[in-house]
């Protein structure tokens, strides 16, 4: 009681932090079409579900599966299988906001982690991805939560406090392979050392205890051999990836358009305010010379710098675990600001007020839109072009499927599909589950197969509608739902219905 008497107030802040949180990322969760890797791990997940020996299948796309393994107990909770998705992501998103505010606790102080708090709740790069299907969140959490327990380590040097490390380590590799940089960034805890009162031995001991995480992790990450297809993680990796060998001569390639990449992200997905406030902690982190603050930053800028060197394909979805600690630096930069604004003769209440409404404005503006009208007028063209307008996202897959399982009522019924993996049939997948509907996967164009079918059984095609228009000869347009056309030609999820060829 005396705990909670004695911080009644941070307690209230962070519960109206959590409401927050929720209050803004659950509405319309499903608003948003399916992009293709949300299907494709639904998929995953209710194939898994369904056939046991099959609990390694992400292996075969080079994938790590606990994301998946996951989200097949919320199978049982919601009907809507992208919903049960995107609510993973949503509670991953709850635990990076608790290991954000108690990691800005533990490396500056309680002002600066509610202030990170707020932050992480409104920033549109959080926000949307939050709100999705994807790895990302889950992985950004562990890596929050992964640099929480290094510094602790440091400071308490308990085997216990190592376990933990390794148990999160672990599951930051088995939700995505790059999270083994979170290895590799443990030494970098080495600045949360302090000497006072410590024996001769401590670097051996610490050096042992970072040992026991880094197996532990390992141990985790090699029960993956007992899926038929281990050896795909590090074949695919090569697909993402240049190695240094293939940049002899041209280091600053892949580096140059992706710094450009980030130009156009970071003031849209992060806002200029709080762009601003990361400037600002980051200033005030060199001029204290708080080693903590740095073992932060260099936790979010070495991984990203990585990225920017390394990566084939480069989205701003990949960036997320490097966002969660620059959020920290906001927070600190915050709480800077308030500081040093008291000198002011207004009053602090409302200077407070006033920081905040110019904090959130941009940020609350975005994530409305994305609620109630996606997409935003702020989305960087590419992540509009690949989450809302391109051939990746699946409008009305759901409204389909509920048609085809109608008409499944009075009869076999088969369906084709503009694609073999992906948006397309996983989309429209994952909500025929069971319902014993033939799904056959093709090119953009309806196949001699499809057309033999319909001679014998109501055939239908699900595609978009671009693809289809040159060539939709015999076919009935059931349904057509328009995608959104900011930034190209206009086109829609169509479905059609195969006519029996004369």
């Amino acid at each position: 009681m005396n705990f909670v008497r004695k911080h009644k107030v941070e307690i209230i802040v962070l519960f109206g932090l959590v409401v927050a949180y929720f209050v803004l990322r659950l509405p319309n969760l499903t608003l948003q079409p399916i992009f293709a890797d949300e299907a494709i791990y639904i998929r995953w997940a209710q194939v898994i579900k369904s056939e046991p020996t099959l609990r390694f299948l992400p292996l075969s796309d080079g994938k790590t599966p606990l994301f998946m393994w996951i989200m097949i107990p919320l199978f049982k909770i919601f009907s809507d299988p992208l919903f049960a998705g995107r609510f993973l992501s949503v509670i991953s998103g709850f635990f990076t906001l608790l290991g954000i505010f108690f990691l800005t606790r533990k490396v500056f102080n309680s002002t600066a982690a509610l202030w990170a708090g707020l932050i992480y709740t409104i920033t549109p790069y959080t926000f949307f991805f939050d709100r999705m299907a994807l790895v990302d969140s889950m992985e950004s959490s562990f890596t929050v939560w992964i640099i929480y327990l290094a510094i602790v380590v440091v400071r308490k040097m308990r085997l216990d406090l190592a376990m933990i490390l390794g148990y999160l380590l672990g599951g930051a590799v088995l939700t995505k392979t790059p999270g083994m940089l979170n290895s590799l960034m443990v030494p970098v805890s080495i600045l949360a050392f302090k000497r006072s009162g410590v024996d001769k031995y401590w670097l051996v001991k610490l050096v042992l205890l970072w040992g026991v995480a880094v197996v532990i992790a390992l141990v985790m990450y090699n029960l993956l051999r007992l899926g038929p297809n281990f050896h795909l993680l590090s074949s695919r990796n090569a697909d993402y990836m240049f190695s240094p060998f293939e940049l002899t001569g041209r280091p600053l390639d892949p580096f140059i358009p992706h710094f450009h990449d980030i130009s156009d992200w970071f003031p849209k997905l992060f806002t200029w305010p709080i762009l601003l406030l990361i400037a600002f902690g980051l200033g005030s982190i060199v001029k204290t010379k708080n080693k903590l603050g740095w073992i932060v930053f260099l936790w979010a800028i070495i991984p990203m710098l990585l990225s920017m060197a390394f990566l084939k394909t480069f989205t701003a979805r990949y960036l997320l675990t490097s966002v969660a600690p620059l959020l920290v630096i906001a927070g600190y930069g915050a709480a800077e600001v308030s500081r040093l604004v008291k000198v002011s003769p207004v009053p602090q209440g409302i200077k407070i007020l006033v920081l905040v409404i110019i904090l959130v404005f941009l940020p609350l503006r975005f994530d409305y839109q994305l609620v109630k009208n996606p997409p935003p007028d702020s989305l960087p063209k590419e992540e509009r072009i690949g989450y809302f307008e391109d051939w990746t996202a699946g409008y009305g897959l759901k409204q389909i499927a509920n048609y085809l399982i109608d008409q499944k009522k009075s009869g076999p019924v088969v369906v084709g599909t503009a694609g073999y993996f992906g948006t397309l049939p996983d989309g429209i997948y994952i909500y025929l589950d069971k319902s014993q509907i033939s799904v056959i996967g093709s090119s953009a164009t309806v196949s001699a197969k499809l057309r033999e079918s319909a001679k014998d059984h109501p055939t239908f095609f699900v595609g978009n509608k671009k693809e289809l228009e040159k060539s939709a000869k015999d076919l009935k347009l059931i349904m057509e739902f328009p995608k959104s056309s900011q930034t190209g030609l206009p086109d829609a999820s169509v479905l059609y219905q195969v006519l029996p060829g004369k």
